[in-house]
């Protein structure tokens, strides 16, 4: 139940403290205990992050790590009002939406391949759910491994990972405020707040954000409330034990994509503010998630530390849809596909009680040594991930039909139908042993070598006439899978700032769950292994211009639906592609960066004349993404930006049958730094989509194949205040 009263108080309460600054702290005196060093990422938020954690297993240099890695961190996120990974991955040129519906789960695909929503997200390089908005308030950035990440994660989809950082707690008082309002009503406050407790062996960070939703597609409108704490005790000098804890909960209704007309035709004179879901008896899907990790650091002497890190998780949703698929209103039908007209059937669709619950824990130990003239750093360690998938029997029953020019109301499915009994549907067990050594074999040559053993167990329940039956015996078919994945890369630095590198990475993921209406639906085929090769180029230019490129090939098994409504693994996936990127300053005033992705996709080896040297869908053959930021010398604290987005066409089926068009989108703000009554004041503005342009910015085959329009033009305000 909402509680309107109630709805911000932790918010509010928030709020209170920010301003309330103890004096006492901040003349209390030092403790005696100097911490151990902590990795900050500081500097320009144009030049590239100089480190990251997802290339391998602790920090390290992007420029030292052989993998193509971008990194958004939080004022970037600040300055862009960017409050969502949606709008993050748009810097990001390898990035794309993947089935993204609004007021669902944001979901992507890398290099163009989508990324699994059991393994792919990461928080703190542990895996958590992409089934939900995960959120950005306390996180301090956002790491892109694009590419196989065999070594570092285990099982993961091909195209890479994205790993979420945690806000650490600060060393000196951190007060902060964001009030935001958008044009069509979203409302959006958070509060940051960091530092150390007097004695300075502990310290704290606590964000909080309420969020009133008014999406640009009407009446697609919810909220959401956040909230989490991250703490450190620095035990001694060598010892460091940090625990996070957050809670989400988020509740909107969501906005079904469009199918083509007669399955052939792509629709015209849409909206993109149309909610195929707008029905009497829509309601929310609402989502619960929470995470609690914990991690401990231990340095044993100058050379060797070790790690102990976990998290675990805990996701809830109740999903509902009035969900659009097919037309029964012309001839014979069509399904998929909506009727000439714009008709389309509307079913309800209902799915209460879904849960996860996965729990992560890594240990290792990291060390330097020498033998002879050949210096190594080694890593080795062990990692456990567990997971259980409980859902029941979902709803999908015909109501009526609607439009997609002008919302028609209809009634419930008769019956008043229910999600049948929850209980556990999936269950797995993963565990890993890893090793990897970086030997300087000269002081310009270096050796990656690393090898993972993963043991994969899974258990999934084989769908009976009883699934409705409260109480009743269930059946698993049991899956017991071993893999050895190697990395090896060769860096030769010709100079400092310059590295040249060629890497071989094989990669592991779980097979492709079956989509609802197709033979075994929610099944999973069996893991497979994926294969890559990569070349590249990274540097440095003056210490304000970070440059890369690089070549790659990756390949893996080709998964579908074919003609008799089966989904299969079969033939292969075959992407091929050129990445570059470029980030920097130019005389302290102009700040860039640039992101491009050229891609060659093909389906190959599936017998299927229709199909084999087609391209992969919802995959541009380009896509581009750009952004700049232009200091005002004649106005103090006075900054201007922009982002252009392109990307080429798509094909919306396996067959290429049908494409949609590319498109170009252009975004402009500004940001002003002042005082408001002394209190050191950001204030900020921005349009998106400038020019209003219509595209379909996501098209995917899943579900029966839908695409999704991007946000119409959109304006956005906010002040932040630091005290």
């Amino acid at each position: 139940m909402s509680h309107p009263h109630l709805k911000y108080s932790v918010l509010a309460l928030a709020v209170m403290q920010a301003v309330a600054i103890n004096a006492s702290a901040q003349t209390a005196a030092q403790s005696t205990v100097q911490p151990m060093q902590e990795v900050v990422i500081t500097g320009s938020k144009a030049v590239a992050v100089a480190r990251a954690a997802i290339g391998g297993f602790a920090d390290a240099p992007l420029l030292e790590t052989p993998a193509t890695i971008s990194v958004i961190g939080r004022e970037q996120m600040q300055d862009l009002g960017i409050h969502n990974s949606t709008d993050a991955m748009k810097l990001d040129a390898s990035v794309s939406d993947s089935y993204n519906a609004v007021g669902y789960a944001e979901q992507f695909s890398i290099r163009g391949f989508t990324l699994d929503s059991a393994s792919s997200y990461r928080k703190d390089s542990i895996a958590i759910p992409g089934d939900t908005q995960i959120p950005l308030e306390n996180k301090e950035r956002i790491e892109v491994l694009k590419g196989l990440a065999g070594l570092q994660a285990g099982v993961a989809a091909p195209g890479g990972i994205i790993n979420y950082v945690t806000k650490r707690p600060t060393v000196t008082d951190l007060r902060s405020v964001t009030l935001e309002a958008r044009e069509r009503g979203t409302v959006y406050g958070s509060v940051d707040l960091g530092g150390r407790f007097a004695d300075q062996h502990f310290g704290y960070r606590i964000n909080a954000a309420a969020e009133s939703l008014r999406s640009y597609i009407k009446n697609a409108d919810g909220e959401r409330k956040f909230v989490s704490g991250a703490f450190d005790w620095q035990i001694s000098p060598d010892a460091l034990l940090q625990f996070d804890v957050d809670y989400q909960h988020k509740s909107q209704l969501t906005a079904p994509g469009y199918q083509l007309i007669r399955n052939t035709t792509l629709p015209t004179g849409v909206s993109a503010s149309m909610l195929l879901n707008d029905q009497p008896w829509a309601k929310p899907v609402d989502t619960r998630s929470s995470n609690a990790g914990l991690r401990f650091e231990y340095r044993i002497n100058d050379d060797w530390n070790a790690t102990v890190s976990m998290n675990k998780h805990w996701f809830k949703r109740d999903d509902y849809t009035a969900f659009p698929y097919g037309c029964s209103n012309e001839g014979d039908g069509f399904y998929p596909g909506y009727c000439s007209n714009g008709d389309y059937d509307v079913y309800d669709y209902q799915s209460v009680g879904e849960s996860k619950s996965p729990f992560g824990a890594q240990a290792l130990v990291q060390g330097k040594f020498a033998t002879g003239a050949v210096r190594h750093r080694l890593t080795a360690g062990m990692s456990l991930f567990t997971r259980s998938d409980k859902s029941g029997d979902y709803v999908y029953d015909y109501a009526g039909s609607s439009n997609i020019y002008h919302n028609v109301a209809v009634p419930p499915a008769p019956g008043n139908p229910s999600t049948g009994p929850v209980f556990e549907r999936r269950r797995e067990n993963e565990r890993a042993l890893f090793v990897q050594d970086i030997a300087a074999l000269t002081p310009q040559l270096k050796l990656h070598a690393g090898l993972r053993y993963v043991q994969v167990k899974r258990d999934e329940y084989i769908p009976d006439e009883n699934s409705r039956v409260a109480g009743a015996q269930r059946f698993y078919v049991h899956r017991d899978d071993n893999f050895v994945l190697p990395n090896v890369a060769l860096v030769y630095s010709p100079t400092q700032d310059w590295n040249l590198y060629a890497a071989m990475t094989h990669g592991l993921e779980h097979g492709g769950i079956a989509p609802i209406k197709t033979t075994f639906e929610n099944t999973a085929l069996a893991p497979s292994r994926s294969k890559q090769v990569e070349v590249g180029v990274k540097g440095a230019l003056n210490n304000g211009v970070t440059l890369s490129a690089a070549l790659f090939q990756v390949r893996k098994g080709l998964e579908y639906t074919d003609a008799s409504k089966t989904f299969v693994r079969s033939g292969e996936q075959t992407h091929r592609g050129l990445e570059l990127s470029a980030q920097g300053t130019t005389a302290g005033s102009v700040q860039y960066g640039l992101s491009l992705l050229a891609l060659h996709t093909a389906q190959e080896g599936t017998g299927r004349a229709d199909i084999d040297g087609k391209r992969v869908t919802n995959v541009p053959s380009f896509k581009s993404s750009a952004w700049v930021e232009y200091s005002v010398a004649q106005v103090a604290g006075l900054k201007v930006n922009a982002a252009w987005q392109y990307a080429g066409r798509k094909a919306f089926d396996v067959e290429n049958s049908v494409s949609v068009p590319g498109y170009h989108v252009a975004d402009f703000g500004a940001a002003y730094s002042t005082r408001v009554a002394g209190v050191p004041t950001t204030l900020r503005a921005g349009v998106n989509n400038v020019f209003d342009k219509f595209y379909w910015r996501d098209v995917t085959p899943a579900l029966g194949g839908y695409l999704l329009p991007g946000a119409p033009r959109t304006v956005r305000v906010s002040a932040q205040f630091d005290f």
